[in-house]
């Protein structure tokens, strides 16, 4: 018999509107025993039935709900069941040989994260309550796909607010991380077990297509690079020459590196910079692209420093457009979903008033469809991508 948990009568339309998470301070009362990470029943304050979710009561969230379906049973066969409609979403999609396989929150899979890279499985658990199902979870993999490996990328801060340790390792029998994929015709060198997040960005793949006419015959500069995707696509896409800025040694060498597999270094060439500084400084000396590319990390992760990001976005952004000859493109992005849409559209326009240009909008985009948006989802909608022309 599951633990009851009986919401106050008071509470946001959120929970019934769909939304999983379930604040401490939203429940009224729970009856029965409370292990953390345990599945409970949830109930509103008048006995109907919201779903059935795991508990942690050291979270602030303190139930997310994985079903809305009474008759649901949580186990294995349960995860197996959702992995798999999981795939074949994606698959109607066209997204098969690299894609974010599950999207959290989006895929009523609370604080699952995993990436498959061709063969290759990255997973992240980010609460307590999916991180028990861990088993569960390799299991369902390994019967869809048979994978050549499956790695965990648990080594996030976020785990600590759950009680869990940071850690990351094999859930398969040890194998290369370092792994090439095809992306747009292209090729990647990914560095699973110590790059940035699962290893590389997905998220941007649909996006990384929509530059192809811009560059053409283009000077490009792009900054915050990472390891070069944007700028190796610029210049398979017939740009003339591509310069990219990363302030990572690494990030940098890994760059040059996926250049070289492509064999493109001829044209693109990445260099360690702090770009704030270096954007600063070539605007100054009057140096001018066809196109500018900024990609920056998120500048925020919490709600008290909204306003510092907004000022980091508008003074990179200014800096770019500074650079950009009239006519010519700006290609930005904003990954914090603590930053919406109007806010960044907002940014964009004040950073284009203080240097006196004028802009229009070419395209605007989101994350890749592998990472559903789910409306009154904050945290699923989190991707901005904006080309403008700069006149």
């Amino acid at each position: 018999m599951n633990t009851k948990v009986y919401l106050k009568r008071k509470i946001a339309p959120r929970i019934a509107n769909g939304h999983p998470w379930i604040f401490n301070n939203e429940v009224e009362k729970i009856e029965g025993d409370v292990q953390a990470g345990d599945i409970v029943d949830v109930y509103f304050h008048d006995q109907k039935f919201v779903g059935k979710g795991y508990i942690n009561p050291q979270s602030q969230i303190v139930v997310r709900l994985l079903t809305r379906d009474k008759t649901d049973e949580i186990n294995g066969d349960y995860f197996y069941k959702v992995i798999k409609e999981c795939w074949e979403y994606r698959k109607q999609l066209g997204y098969t040989e690299n894609c974010r396989l599950v999207f959290g929150e989006a895929d009523s899979l609370p604080q699952l994260i995993i990436d498959k890279f061709n063969d290759y499985f990255v997973i992240q658990t980010l609460a307590l309550g999916m991180d028990k199902w861990k088993p569960a979870i390799i299991d369902a993999l390994n019967k869809i796909f048979t994978p050549k490996g499956i790695y965990e990328r648990n080594d996030v801060p976020v785990r600590e607010l759950e009680g869990l340790t940071q850690q990351k390792g094999f859930l398969s029998a040890p194998f290369d991380t370092n792994i090439v994929i095809n992306e747009n015709g292209l090729q990647f060198h990914v560095d699973i077990e110590n790059g940035q997040k699962t290893g590389y960005f997905l998220d941007q793949q649909d996006n990384r297509r929509a530059i192809q006419h811009i560059v053409k015959g283009a000077d490009v500069l792009g900054a915050f690079t990472y390891t070069g995707t944007f700028e190796i696509h610029a210049a398979y896409y017939g740009a003339r020459s591509v310069l990219g800025l990363d302030i990572s040694e690494n990030a940098v060498k890994q760059a040059n590196r996926n250049a070289a597999l492509n064999n493109l270094q001829h044209i693109v060439k990445f260099e360690t910079a702090n770009a704030f500084d270096v954007l600063k400084q070539w605007g100054k000396d009057g140096r001018k692209y066809d196109v500018v590319m900024l990609d920056p990390p998120a500048f925020t992760k919490s709600r008290e420093t909204i306003q510092k990001a907004i000022t980091g976005y508008k003074e990179i952004n200014l800096r770019g457009m500074k650079l950009v000859k009239p006519g010519g493109f700006l290609v930005t992005s904003s990954c914090t979903n603590l930053v919406n849409a109007d806010m960044f559209m907002q940014t964009i326009e004040m950073a284009a008033k203080d240097v006196r240009r004028k802009i229009r909008q070419v395209t605007f985009q989101t994350q890749a469809a592998d990472h559903p948006i789910i409306r009154g989802m904050d945290n699923t909608h989190y991707l901005k991508f904006l080309i403008v022309q700069v006149c």
